[in-house]
């Protein structure tokens, strides 16, 4: 093997080009910046989902994706190909709306073979496209029957069978299962990733809902005020968040605010007063001296114990003032001397009795690698 490093960087293949790139994407409405300065890339054969609250900007981002809404500024590009300025019908994508805007008066197999049909694709193409596009989704037998016949889920593979079966470069789905029961839609939520892994097809998703954008996603995009404040794995978003704001939109936290008291390289220690006492945390940030800065502990990395920890850091006295049985889990409401109330999540691992009761004297213990230190 070649020791040169200039013949090792000839023969070391580069990395794929993304298969979407979004650059400085801006849609403005009058005054109202809608989407803001976004640049990204997606991925061939990913499921990317945008994550945010009503009005965030993500589904007008997907609309430009789509060509339904023209850019104010910025560029995007899909398999290397500008078309920022070409219209929808001209993409090599499709999209599935919310609604799912099945035609009430055509069949299952007409509603699906509708975009065929527009094309001009041939007769016999059509009936051998649609019919395996059928079987893809599980709804063999069901060709003849019109959408009032159908379940929600049922509704939903129709309208996931239509998008697909013009054989898209890229899927856009809009919240594709919002009108789902909660059941159906975690059942649904795992067929569409089979289903995406089979067709190999690049997905683009916009929710609101984490739970579903953690269960779709190889990575995500967490969007506020038409920025993307943070893209990455579901585990990255949720163990390493970059920003008060997505430690608090992503899951359950428990914020307070702090000030760094001990820098090291190895370790630091906050100040919270609202916990009464100090945070040790066992790796190092990076921050200005005397940096005001926030720590967040998810429930489920929060101990109780009836007897103080041997521990030296990182433990609360407290007292139970709430519970909530969940099933897999226990939700206890702690309060501690200031008056702050953590909340501690722990599994029901064996089939037993509360393990604390209300207004019973506890203590708070966590890891010191429970924490997250975020500096905005």
């Amino acid at each position: 093997m070649s020791t040169d490093p200039a013949a090792r960087a000839a023969t070391t293949p580069s990395p794929p080009a993304p298969y979407v790139r979004i650059e400085r994407l801006t849609k403005r409405f009058g005054d109202f910046v809608a989407v803001r300065q976004v640049s990204l890339e997606i991925a061939r054969g990913e499921i990317f989902c945008l994550l945010g609250g009503s009005g965030c900007g993500k589904t007008t981002l997907l609309r430009m994706l789509a060509g339904f809404e023209t850019p104010t500024e910025g560029s995007i590009y899909i398999d290397g190909v500008d078309v920022t300025g070409v219209p929808p019908y001209e993409r090599p994508v499709n999209m599935m709306f919310q609604s799912y805007a099945l035609f009430p008066h055509m069949t299952v197999e007409q509603n699906v073979a509708f975009g065929l049909r527009q094309d001009g694709t041939p007769r016999a193409e059509i009936e051998t496209r649609v019919e395996e596009m059928l079987s893809l989704v599980k709804l063999d037998g069901y060709a003849k029957r019109k959408p009032h016949q159908l379940s929600g889920g049922q509704r939903q593979r129709v309208a996931l069978a239509r998008a697909l079966v013009k054989r898209p470069k890229l899927l856009l789905l809009d919240e594709p299962l919002g009108a789902l029961d909660k059941k159906l839609r975690e059942h649904t939520q795992f067929e569409l990733v089979g289903l995406q892994e089979r067709l190999g097809v690049t997905f683009v998703i916009v929710t609101h809902d984490q739970e579903e954008a953690m269960t779709l996603a190889s990575r995500i995009g967490v969007m506020r005020a038409g920025e993307i404040l943070q893209v990455g794995s579901p585990t990255d978003i949720y163990e390493y968040p970059n920003s008060r704001f997505v430690a608090d939109f992503i899951g359950s936290v428990n914020l307070v605010e702090g000030k760094l008291v001990e820098d090291e390289p190895d370790h630091v220690r906050i100040d919270c007063p609202q916990l009464g006492g100090t945070v040790y945390v066992d790796h190092g940030v990076s921050s200005p001296p005397d940096a005001q800065l926030s720590v967040a502990i998810r429930p489920e990395k929060l101990q109780l114990a009836r007897e103080r920890p041997e521990q030296p850091d990182n433990v609360l006295a407290g007292t139970v003032t709430g519970i909530a049985y969940l099933g897999d889990a226990t939700r206890y409401l702690v309060r501690l001397s200031t008056g702050f109330v953590l909340r501690v999540t722990m599994p029901n691992v064996y089939r037993r009795e509360e393990q604390f009761e209300q207004g019973q004297p506890v203590w708070v213990h966590w890891h010191a690698s429970a924490a997250v230190v975020v500096m905005r």
